[in-house]
């Protein structure tokens, strides 16, 4: 008697498809949670929302990287009147990236003399863009913060650019007032990290259609994952 047997539609390709999208996610996470520790280290200013991070820190006692987790969580809160979907790449960012940076500067010393805190920003900037990058390309879903971003964007009608200036010069600004470390790294980073950003996205990117994921996985892997936006058009993971 002949044993009928049943094949998922594209098993073995949505299998490796999905792995390398769950791999780049958490390199991803875990590389921008060591940039923004190497930052911090480097000591010549911090990417806007760790200047905030920062600030809050020296006022509460707890790490920097707890109180990067606290604020994506409340931030992430944010999203219920927007009605925003969170994806699990959403949910991971909130806890990844704090625990990377709380162990990036449990092992790594401050660095004095600009001989040393340059190259060291230099390769932070890059190492956060070679982290946006992969945890963008992997499309589980923005960061709390972008997403905060475009739900305003969507709730106001105002550009992304205006929404994201807005909110960024808020935060800086908050966090300065705090005792955040706010310099030429600040700057540095802002000018930098887009064109980086933009670059590994195309670097890194993984091809939407490649084997037709969306269409053969169960519905409760597309729930988890949460929406696909294209990389090309997805905007820093924080």
């Amino acid at each position: 008697m002949r044993q009928s047997t049943t094949t998922t539609p594209g098993g073995p390709a949505l299998s490796t498809h999905l792995t390398r999208r769950l791999v780049q996610l958490y390199v991803g996470l875990a590389l921008y949670g060591v940039s923004s520790g190497l930052l911090v280290r480097a000591g010549l200013g911090l990417e806007p929302w760790g200047v905030l991070h920062q600030g809050l820190a020296k006022h509460t006692g707890l790490s920097i990287g707890v109180v990067s987790i606290i604020v994506g969580a409340a931030v992430l809160l944010l999203w219920i009147p927007l009605r925003q979907r969170p994806g699990l790449g959403t949910v991971s960012n909130v806890f990844a990236i704090g625990v990377f940076m709380d162990g990036t500067l449990a092992v790594v010393p401050d660095v004095r003399g600009l001989l040393a805190q340059v190259p060291l920003t230099a390769a932070a900037i890059v190492c956060n863009g070679v982290a946006t990058g992969l945890y963008i390309s992997a499309r589980f879903g923005p960061g709390p913060r972008d997403g905060l971003m475009t739900g305003l964007h969507r709730a106001t009608g105002r550009s992304i650019r205006l929404v994201r200036t807005s909110l960024e010069v808020v935060v800086v600004a908050t966090g300065f007032l705090l005792g955040g470390s706010l310099g030429v790294g600040t700057v540095l980073y802002a000018l930098a990290i887009g064109p980086l950003a933009q670059f590994f996205l195309r670097v890194f990117a993984i091809p939407a259609g490649d084997p037709g994921p969306a269409a053969a996985a169960p519905a409760a892997v597309r729930d988890a994952a949460g929406p696909e936006p294209a990389p090309e058009r997805a905007i820093l993971p924080r």
